[in-house]
C-alpha cells in the first residue's frame, strides 16, 4: 500500500495550535515553547523511523511511527499525521504475513519521500507561526 493523497488535509490546523494556545495558558508562552520543541524533535523523530524502516526493526518502526503520528497530531500537522497513519496502517497489516526485513525497508521506499517532504513543509508552516508578527 502507498501513501494516500493527503492533499486535502491542512499542512497545519490553526484551529488545534488555537486550542492548544487557549489549554497552555498562552500568556505563560507555553504554546511556542510546545510547538519549538515539535519542530526541533522532528528530525530526530524521522530519522529514527528512517532507521528502523531501512534495518527492518518492527518494534523501532512501531514505537517511531507512533511517536511522530502523535506528535503531529498535538500541533495540528494534520497532513504529516495523515501520512504516519497510513504507514501505520500498513506496518500492522504487512507485519504479521511478511518478514520484517523484507517488508519494513519496501515500506520505506514507498513512504519516507513524502513524509521527508510533508515534514519540510510542516517545518516551515509552523515556524511561520511561532515567528513575531506572523499571522495565524
Amino acid at each position: 500500500m502507498a501513501p494516500s493523497d493527503d492533499a486535502g488535509r491542512p499542512l497545519v490546523d490553526p484551529s488545534v495550535l488555537d486550542r492548544l494556545r487557549v489549554e497552555l495558558d498562552e500568556d505563560e508562552g507555553y504554546c511556542g515553547v510546545f510547538v519549538g520543541n515539535f519542530i526541533d524533535c522532528l528530525p530526530f523523530r524521522i530519522g529514527k523511523l528512517r532507521l528502523a524502516l531501512t534495518t527492518g526493526d518492527l518494534d523501532g518502526a512501531v514505537d517511531a511511527i507512533l511517536s511522530l503520528k502523535t506528535s503531529s497530531q498535538m500541533v495540528g500537522a494534520e497532513r504529516l499525521a495523515g501520512l504516519a497513519m497510513d504507514l501505520e496502517r500498513s506496518i500492522r497489516e504487512e507485519s504479521p504475513s511478511a518478514e520484517p526485513s523484507l517488508a519494513l525497508p519496501q515500506l520505506a521506499v514507498n513512504y519516507l519521500r513524502p513524509i521527508n517532504q510533508c515534514s519540510r513543509q510542516t517545518l516551515h508552516r509552523l515556524q511561520a507561526h511561532r515567528s513575531p508578527g506572523a499571522n495565524r
